[in-house]
């Protein structure tokens, strides 16, 4: 994908042979202002359970990267992860859908990765979550 401006401001994307072609004051005039995030995008729009939805989020990355590597088939990913094949496309496209943290895990180690769990105290007022992949 090319990303470019030219000379008239207009912002130009072009992907695989299609282009299109964007004003740049006018995209940004809709969209409003643009506002950095506190870390949280889940928190930003303030959505219910802002660190839970973050973790799926990190959990399904890790599910999809491992997926889009592989060389199985949706329906031979469903049969290992014990699920229906659509719920195995939803996670192809990065998609957490209904599922909880805890079958995130149980995906993982369906997919032979091992998910580590570590508490420890924090010098900041609240602890935090992470996930981090090896």
């Amino acid at each position: 994908m090319y990303n470019g401006m030219d000379s008239g401001g207009d912002v130009k994307l072009v992907s695989r042979g299609s282009h299109m072609k964007i004003n740049y004051k006018t995209a940004t005039k809709r969209a409003g202002p643009v506002i950095e995030s506190g870390g949280n995008v889940f928190a930003d729009l303030g959505l219910p359970n802002p660190e839970q939805e973050l973790l799926k989020a990190r959990l399904t990355l890790q599910i999809h990267t491992i997926l889009k590597d592989s060389e199985m088939t949706q329906v031979e990913i469903a049969k290992i992860l014990g699920v229906q094949q659509p719920q195995v496309s939803l996670l192809m496209r990065n998609r957490a859908g209904s599922f909880s943290v805890g079958r995130l895990m149980e995906f993982l180690t369906a997919l032979r990765r091992d998910v580590v769990i570590t508490v420890r105290p924090t010098r900041k007022e609240h602890g935090a979550v992470s996930v981090f992949s090896a």
